[in-house]
């Protein structure tokens, strides 16, 4: 069977119990028409680069399925019915991420202090080679 990613995004007034029910419902669509779900993620509340349907917010969901392309359309109908779901994505992959996605890695790492310094200042700030040809200018 084919493999996708869905990703859907749920309004920001819901609960987090309420989006739990939603990945479910979406699994048990999946199972009653001869797919699974092989990897569920929740992302958790974030924000929207722009406001979607008057939510500057939304909660963020991600299934790996494993699913013939019949239950996918299944599943795509039910969820571009729901009044709670802002938007959805289906992609085909060709194999499943292991381990977490990117978006979960993203999370676990400790900001920006794994960057280091840049190499390209001096003492001062400046720029290497600034100062050089001021002073050939003179």
């Amino acid at each position: 069977m084919p493999l996708y990613e869905h990703v859907f995004l749920a309004r920001q007034d819901l609960a987090q119990a309420q989006v739990d029910a939603l990945a479910e419902n979406a699994t048990k669509i999946l199972t009653d028409n001869g797919g699974k779900v092989v990897k569920t993620e929740t992302w958790g509340l974030k924000s929207l680069a722009y406001r979607i349907a008057k939510n500057r917010k939304a909660h963020f969901v991600m299934l790996d399925v494993d699913a013939p392309p019949a239950a996918v359309a299944e599943l795509e109908r039910q969820t571009n019915i729901n009044e709670d779901v802002i938007r959805f994505m289906t992609i085909r992959v060709d194999a499943h991420e292991e381990g977490p996605s990117a978006m979960m890695r993203r999370e676990q790492r400790s900001g920006r202090g794994e960057r280091g310094e840049r190499g390209d200042r001096g003492d001062r700030g400046e720029r290497s080679g600034f100062r050089a040809r001021d002073e050939e200018v003179e």
